[in-house]
C-alpha cells in the first residue's frame, strides 16, 4: 500500500511547514461527509501516532491512519494552480463516483 506526491505537492508542503515553523508533515485521511459519502482531510502533523503509516518522498512526509489507507491506497497527491485558484488534487484509483461539486467521493 502506498500514497505518492508530485514534485509540486512536495514543494508546497515543504513551504507550508517551513512557514509554520514546526511539524513533521501532512496527515491525509478520509471522513464520512458530503453527498457521495467520503471526503479528504488534510492537516499538519507534529507527531505521528504509533498506528500511523508514514510515506516519505524527498524529505516530505505524508501520515495516514490505517483506516483511511484502505481508501487511499494508490493515490497521488498533487498541488495545482488554475487561474486564481490553487489547491491539492487527488488522483485516487479507488474512486467509483464523485459528487458534482467534487467535494466528496464513493469507493
Amino acid at each position: 500500500m502506498a500514497i505518492t506526491m508530485t514534485e509540486a505537492a512536495q514543494a508546497h508542503i515543504r513551504r507550508q511547514l517551513e512557514s509554520r515553523g514546526k511539524g513533521i508533515g501532512i496527515r491525509v485521511g478520509v471522513k464520512t461527509a458530503g453527498c457521495s459519502g467520503l471526503s479528504y482531510v488534510l492537516e499538519f502533523v507534529d507527531e505521528a501516532e504509533a498506528e500511523d503509516v508514514v510515506f516519505e518522498q524527498n524529505g516530505v512526509k505524508l501520515v495516514v491512519d490505517p483506516k483511511s489507507l484502505a481508501y487511499l491506497d494508490g493515490t497521488e497527491l498533487d498541488f495545482v494552480k488554475e487561474g486564481l485558484n490553487e489547491g491539492f488534487a487527488f488522483t485516487n484509483p479507488n474512486v467509483k463516483n464523485e459528487c458534482g461539486c467534487g467535494e466528496s467521493f464513493h469507493v
